[in-house]
């Protein structure tokens, strides 16, 4: 019981104002990227794993890489991102169609 109480109190020790090894991050609205910028850097983002995935298929097929499962990590890594990309992209499309419905 004691040890669950240190746990407790030790937890509390963090929510504390100036806690030790506690890094708070406040940005404010001059500091923020913008919605835009962090659209295109996610699709900046695929696209080189996109690159990366096909120069990796490239290598392999030259011979140069003789690991498959290399290659096909990269490829997979590349798939989910643009996966991701396209769900985003069709959420931001809904959002969009469901603010326009509300205007008429």
């Amino acid at each position: 019981m004691a040890d669950l109480n240190n746990t407790i109190r030790g937890i509390d020790l963090l929510n504390a104002p100036g806690a030790v090894g506690v890094k708070k991050t406040v940005l404010n609205a001059e500091e923020a990227p913008s919605f835009s910028d962090t659209l295109k850097g996610f699709i900046k983002d695929v696209n080189s794993m996109q690159n990366h995935a096909d120069r990796s298929i490239e290598k392999m097929v030259a011979g140069e890489i003789t690991d498959v499962h290399q290659v096909m990590v990269a490829v997979e890594e590349a798939n989910t991102a643009f996966s991701l990309m396209m769900e985003l992209r069709n959420k931001m499309l809904d959002a969009y169609q469901e603010v326009m419905r509300m205007q008429v």
